[in-house]
């Protein structure tokens, strides 16, 4: 009996540490359970008994697009399922595409659609209450540099075309002020060197606002042609011309020139000289110069004069009248 008591004893002692045990579970649970509740109630203002009655487990899921696709039956099949009891089919509530089926609640696939809607969620960062706010200041700002950008681009296209008109007309008039140019010099080139040939040459014609000007100058009875092979009253006469050929294809009311006969002998003086009184029909010449020839021809002078005091004075003199009109 002693044993049997003892073994009984013993026993009982399980019995009680299971309870107690059972207990402290059930307090836990009963514990998380309010807690769950009260989450509830503070985040989604839903109390356990409606959260149980519409998300219980007893209750069936919304179907995932994905699964119900899977699972929906094609639209053929559909239309020949056998009717209902009561001798009706069971048509679509917007009569279109049949009802889906519901998905019965599988505890392990809900924690992991769970899971893997918690780490989406995760990704998608802190809720920003201003967000609209802030979308509706950069959505503004947005247009209005697409506003400006647009004008930018506006007037950038006005002024390619402005430059694009600018550019046809330079080049127009530089053609036209080279064509007429180049005429005259070889024109006055011939009466400065009878018998020589001089032309102007574009570097690049193909480019007229990037094109440079090259002379040829060839004196009777010599083959050269370029500039540096030339003396130097040679090339002050091939310079000579080219002014005088700029002066009559753009003619101007009146012209400096400072010694460009010095290096002149006489009859390449002479012949210059006669060039300088056709200019003299259109245009009134200043002539800085020490050549007497060119000073005979002159209708007046002007000169600086030192005196014995030492002091400067402007001499003048007029060697002939203008003629009357």
């Amino acid at each position: 009996m002693r044993a049997q008591v003892r073994e009984l004893a013993g026993e009982l002692d399980r019995v009680v540490d299971s309870a107690h045990g059972a207990e402290i579970v059930r307090a836990e649970q009963r514990m998380r359970l309010e807690q769950i509740a009260a989450r509830a109630v503070e985040e989604f203002g839903v109390d356990s008994a409606a959260l149980v009655a519409e998300y219980g487990p007893d209750v069936p899921i919304p179907p995932i697009a994905e699964q119900a696709d899977a699972q929906a039956p094609p639209a053929e099949q559909a239309a020949t399922q056998p009717p209902a009891a009561d001798g009706k089919r069971a048509a679509p509530p917007d009569g279109g595409d049949p009802p889906r089926p519901a998905i019965a609640y599988v505890r392990a696939e809900q924690e992991r659609r769970a899971a893997t809607a918690q780490r989406q969620l995760n990704q998608l960062g802190k809720v920003n209450p201003l967000a609209l706010e802030e979308y509706a200041a950069l959505e503004e700002r947005h247009a209005f540099l697409a506003t400006q950008l647009e004008d930018l681009k506006k007037t950038r296209r006005d002024l390619l075309t402005v430059v694009k008109e600018v550019d046809d007309r330079v080049q127009q008039v530089f053609a036209a002020a080279f064509e007429d140019t180049a005429r005259e010099f070889e024109q006055i080139f011939g009466r400065l060197f009878p018998g020589g040939q001089g032309k102007l040459i574009l570097t690049e014609p193909d480019d007229m606002l990037a094109t440079g000007i090259d002379f040829e100058a060839r004196p009777p009875g010599k083959k050269v042609k370029r500039l540096s092979l030339l003396s130097g009253g040679e090339r002050s006469l091939t310079a000579i011309a080219f002014l005088v050929a700029i002066f009559r294809a753009r003619p101007s009311p009146f012209y400096v020139l400072d010694e460009v006969e010095a290096a002149l002998d006489d009859t390449n003086l002479q012949r210059l000289l006669q060039i300088f009184e056709e200019l003299r029909d259109t245009s009134q010449l200043i002539i800085v110069t020490h050549q007497k020839r060119t000073m005979e021809a002159a209708d007046a002078l002007y000169g600086i004069s030192m005196q014995g005091d030492g002091v400067s004075s402007v001499v003048s003199q007029r060697l002939r009248e203008p003629e009357r009109a």
